[in-house]
């Protein structure tokens, strides 16, 4: 039976596993129990800051400590990492001081708690940075191993997990086979390439499953990585399938669709076809629900990978 976890657990685990660094230090804003910074608090109190409710005092913080020597850590939900936006920009990017960035309960997925709160242009807003590395890993063991790796970078992210749980598709994987910039080829196919990120890496593979009833052999791409985009993968993809699906839990406009669009028009042209929020709030629901409501779960990916196929020269 596969294991289900949540990204954010994966998170949480990594600042643990970091802690032998004495130059970790963990930002909070009110929410490190939900965020899962709470391990590291508990381990480590020393070395964590309590910025209460005041994301934007969180992020020049973490700017302050970055540039005297530390690596921080900060987190928060997904949709108040929006409210720092100016910080992050200016005194984070701008001066390219390594502060990570991780927003938990990101995209419709987190269904019950309601659009305000169903942060669906987040990567949208931070791959819109320079310096910035943009990441949505699917799993807790891509999550742990990914924010590693974000303290030997040198450089500022955003991460997003989530909150519910989703298949664990790495338990037994090699950690040198995750690395940042790289995206991960889950299935072979020569049909059509469905890259996908987050909780819709698992919906991905399983939209893979009914095309192959229908005759069609689709690859899958766990594109964990948005900014720097493995530009070199999507050449291999669009040379064996000429044809490609994105698979996101945000808004089509400015996420992993989107990079990938503006790649292939500079580079490799294929047709694309996009599966994510198409410019709405989402609303509150379940988890799996809300995949269905916003026409995001595998039957959708599916559907996207005929339409794509049937656009082939």
């Amino acid at each position: 039976m596969t294991r289900m976890a949540a990204t954010r657990d994966g998170y949480g685990q990594a600042l643990l596993e970091l802690a032998d660094n004495a130059k970790v230090v963990v930002l909070e804003a009110d929410l490190g129990k939900s965020t899962k910074s709470l391990h590291f608090r508990k381990a480590h109190p020393e070395r964590t800051v309590s910025c209460g409710i005041g994301e934007q005092n969180m992020l020049l913080v973490g700017a302050g400590l970055a540039a005297s020597g530390y690596i921080p850590f900060a987190s928060t939900f997904a949709i108040f990492t929006e409210r720092a936006f100016e910080q992050m920009r200016n005194g984070v990017a701008r001066p390219n001081l390594a502060v990570h960035l991780c927003g938990s309960h990101g995209g419709t997925h987190t269904g019950t708690d309601g659009s305000s709160a169903q942060s669906i242009e987040d990567l949208a807003v931070f791959r819109t940075l320079p310096n910035v590395t943009v990441l949505h890993p699917c799993d807790d063991v891509s999550t742990r191993i990914l924010t590693k790796q974000l303290a030997e970078t040198g450089s500022p992210s955003y991460m997003r997990t989530a909150r519910n749980k989703t298949p664990v598709l790495y338990d037994d994987v090699k950690e040198g086979t995750i690395q940042i910039g790289k995206g991960i080829e889950l299935q072979t196919g020569s049909d059509v390439a469905i890259i996908a990120c987050g909780v819709l890496v698992s919906e991905a593979l399983k939209a893979a499953d009914s095309l192959r009833n229908d005759g069609i052999e689709a690859t899958v791409i766990d594109m964990h990585t948005i900014k720097p985009l493995d530009g070199k993968l999507i050449d291999r993809l669009v040379e064996r399938c000429g044809a490609l699906v994105t698979a996101e839990d945000h808004s089509v406009i400015g996420g992993l669709g989107s990079a990938v669009a503006e790649y292939l028009v500079e580079n490799s042209l294929a047709p694309l076809e996009m599966v994510g929020v198409r410019d709405r709030f989402g609303e509150s629901g379940q988890a799996d629900e809300m995949l269905e409501i916003m026409n995001l779960s595998a039957p959708y990916i599916a559907k996207a990978a005929k339409k794509v196929c049937s656009r082939k020269e």
